[in-house]
């Protein structure tokens, strides 16, 4: 079996990253009027912290100033956006109409802050969903006044139930010993620092009364002014991207059952005792259900993960050993690393040795366009077994025939004579039908090659057995972001989320762009997919002529049970216009598109958020121009 070598990028890329995120952040303090000295203070400052958390901070606030920017030169109206009015005008969930059974909150505690502690109590005490049982169980604390308030709110009402430890055991000890107290057909977990809206357990309880094993919410943050900040609209259940960080984040409930019979929490999973719970869920074959709405209010102060990722940087390694965990039994030969960000893992997958990829690339003429995209591939990928078959359709010009000439006495690539009218669909399916390998890649002409081991990255999850189609990032030649996932009825049809944004790794309303995570569908601009899993679906449907079917042929494979992955590991150039004349497109496609694309046009797609605008490709709260 070969395994590809990764972990954190090497030393030199690192301080280039570092370098440029300092001249960024240079720039930015001098467009402001901050001069030289007040820099240097402002540096010295955050050097208290280690030279390590001071690149992390430089380096994420850089990448903040660069997605800001873009949005603000994208959307300028969006940058004066209200979240706190604008969450205020939407609807909230379904929540349950009677008593469906009890609810049991576990919330360690240790020393929490009174204001803190208070809070989180007192949204406890008002949810509007009545059966409920909070165990609180505290973990040796030492400031008197943690123990006094509990008693307190135990004293007014009975469904607060208390343990104490004697001695410091850690939050995985301490939520243990809160489930011993648990007496509900489900249990939820609230931090002590933290807040839930009021209907948040009603919400919860109708949808695991609907028969989901585990739910989990929207969530946003409270700043440390108390103010509600930062809200994370997350997809439906995606699995590749729960292995690349911890997404579901707050609420989450389970069915007490559930999280009994795979033991509670493990030991030693401290920090991470939520992920490496949810991951034995899944291996147990939970249904996992999402609730789109905000109903968890997470607090930013220096010690939360929430505001500071480095707080904790022994969770994150507690991360990396929960996916681990979860590898070894589901995937075999898989191997969990560390992504360049903190809280972000990077999970790869064997690929056996004499593993063959057949990449076709149609084409007529525009040799300007081929020459670069054959001779980058040639000279970059790192995996030795691929064939290219450069399907010709009818190139009239000389310079182009005698290249291929030239390329097939070579070795480089095999031609494939196509004299049919134009049929993106048909001249794949010509070349499937020819290719020798086991994943096939579908390559536009207009493309060239970025890192070395993209043609691996496509083809370890192309291979893996419950994945259908795979599609890499594609940037534009200015370096924004061409691909990097499609939603279906964005742009009432079908449109690339994050189109024209800068590459960096930031979560702003949805997902980061940088993130592995799975989706409807892929670009045919570039995509793999196994040999036999494109028979089975029977190749690209022909009745699409110029676009339509890429899409078409992921929600076939959507439909069939298996997950489609976007992976931001490959990258490439697309040198495709920024703008597509829609005069282009036959009125077929656009008919075919309508029949297959339903019902998601107008329901949304499971991999975006019903919270964000469809018709645009920057993730904005829905009504955010409103």
């Amino acid at each position: 079996m070969n395994h590809p070598n990764g972990g954190r990028p090497g030393l030199a890329v690192r301080l280039k990253a570092l370098g440029d995120a300092l001249s960024r952040n240079i720039k930015d303090a001098r467009r402001s009027g901050i001069g030289p000295l007040r820099m240097f203070l402002i540096a010295v400052r955050a050097l208290r912290h280690g030279p390590r958390e001071f690149a992390r901070r430089a380096v994420k606030r850089a990448d903040s100033l660069t997605l800001t920017t873009a949005l603000r030169e994208q959307v300028p109206e969006a940058v004066a956006f209200d979240y706190v009015e604008w969450i205020d005008r939407q609807a909230g969930p379904v929540v349950a109409s009677s008593d469906l059974g009890r609810i049991s909150i576990l919330m360690p505690t240790c020393n929490t802050p009174p204001t803190f502690l208070r809070e989180a109590l007192d949204s406890v005490v008002a949810q509007e969903y009545a059966n409920w049982q909070l165990c609180v169980c505290d973990d040796a604390s030492t400031d008197a006044h943690v123990r006094e308030m509990l008693e307190a709110y135990s004293a007014r009402d009975p469904r607060i139930q208390l343990a104490y430890r004697r001695e410091r055991g850690g939050i995985v000890a301490a939520t243990n010993e809160a489930l011993e107290l648990a007496s509900g057909d489900w249990v939820t977990f609230l931090d002590h620092d933290d807040v839930l809206r009021p209907d948040a357990l009603g919400a919860v309880v109708a949808r695991l009364d609907a028969g989901a094993d585990v739910v989990y919410t929207d969530h946003d943050c409270l700043s440390e002014a108390g103010v509600r900040v930062s809200p994370y609209f997350k997809p439906d259940w995606s699995l590749d991207l729960f292995l690349s960080q911890m997404y579901l984040g707050h609420l989450v409930a389970f069915k007490t059952s559930l999280v009994r019979s795979v033991g509670g929490l493990r030991e030693g999973t401290d920090g991470a005792q939520d992920y490496d719970l949810v991951l034995r869920c899944v291996l147990a074959g939970a249904r996992i259900d999402h609730i789109p709405s905000v109903l968890y209010h997470w607090r930013q102060h220096a010690n939360s993960t929430s505001a500071n990722a480095s707080s904790k940087p022994y969770a994150h390694d507690a991360g990396k050993r929960a996916i681990q965990h979860y590898l070894d039994q589901a995937s075999p030969g898989a191997e969990v690393q560390d992504a360049p960000m903190t809280f972000c893992y990077d999970v790869r997958y064997p690929v056996a040795s004499g593993t063959r990829a057949s990449i076709i690339i149609p084409t007529r003429d525009r040799i300007d366009l081929l020459d670069p995209c054959i001779s980058t591939l040639v000279q970059l990928t790192e995996h030795g077994d691929y064939e290219i078959l450069v399907v010709d359709n009818g190139s009239q010009e000389p310079a182009t025939h005698a290249w291929f000439e030239a390329q097939q006495a070579a070795g480089r690539v095999r031609v494939i004579t196509a004299d049919v009218p134009f049929n993106w669909s048909l001249l794949n399916n010509l070349a499937a039908k020819e290719a020798t390998g086991d994943v096939l890649v579908f390559l536009n002409n207009d493309t060239e090659i970025v890192n070395g081991d993209w043609l691996e990255r496509l083809m370890e999850n192309a291979l893996r057995p419950s994945v259908g189609v795979v599609g890499p990032l594609l940037l534009y030649a200015d370096r924004t972001i061409q691909h990097a996932g499609v939603v279906v009825g964005m742009g009432g049809w079908a449109d690339h989320v994050f189109k024209g944004l800068p590459p960096v790794h930031a979560q702003q309303y949805f997902t980061s762009p940088m993130l592995r995570r799975n989706v409807l569908a892929v670009t045919g601009a570039c995509m793999a997919i196994e040999t036999s899993k494109f028979e089975r679906a029977g190749g690209f449907d022909e009745s699409f002529i110029v676009c339509g079917s890429d899409v078409e042929l992921c929600l076939r494979t959507h439909h069939a049970g298996l997950l489609n992955v976007y992976v931001p590991e490959a990258c490439l150039i697309h040198h495709e216009s920024k703008t597509r004349d829609p005069r282009a497109i036959p009125d077929a496609d656009f008919v075919r598109s309508a029949e297959a694309y339903a019902p998601y046009r107008t329901d949304g797609d499971p991999f975006y958020s019903v919270n964000l605008d469809p018709m645009t490709c920057v993730p904005l709260p829905r009504g955010w121009n409103q």
